[in-house]
């Protein structure tokens, strides 16, 4: 248990950096195959539409800094991830499903919440 969620934290900040945000093989990796995101918009992202737009952000390296962390165990290989998130200027709360598939912990679901706090 311990590990899926410490692997699940370690995968949810990695996502979070541009080195991971610009490789569409490593998103790929990190991304379940019904992967879908809720976006800050309100809008339903598919696995290749969150692919392709990550891929093409040009916009510099943003700090990011993750507070106020939850994991819950869902099953005894998946976990719910919730933590406030400051990215560059702007603050959310986020919502990310990780599973365990036998190789690799992968992102089924994930949303963002814009917030002023």
């Amino acid at each position: 248990m311990e590990n899926l969620i410490a692997s699940a934290w370690q995968a949810e900040e990695a996502l979070l950096t541009k080195s991971v945000r610009s490789d569409s093989a490593r998103l790929s990796e990190l991304l379940a195959p019904d992967f879908y995101e809720i976006g800050q918009s309100g809008r339903r992202w598919s696995r290749e539409e969150t692919v392709t737009s990550l891929v093409a952000d040009t916009e510099p390296e943003r700090d990011a800094e993750l507070s106020e962390r939850e994991a819950s165990l869902i099953t005894a290989d998946t976990v719910l991830l919730s933590y406030l998130l400051q990215f560059g200027t702007s603050t959310s709360r986020r919502s990310s499903l990780w599973r365990w598939d036998g190789q690799a912990v992968r992102c089924l679901f994930h949303q963002g919440t814009p917030t002023t706090s």
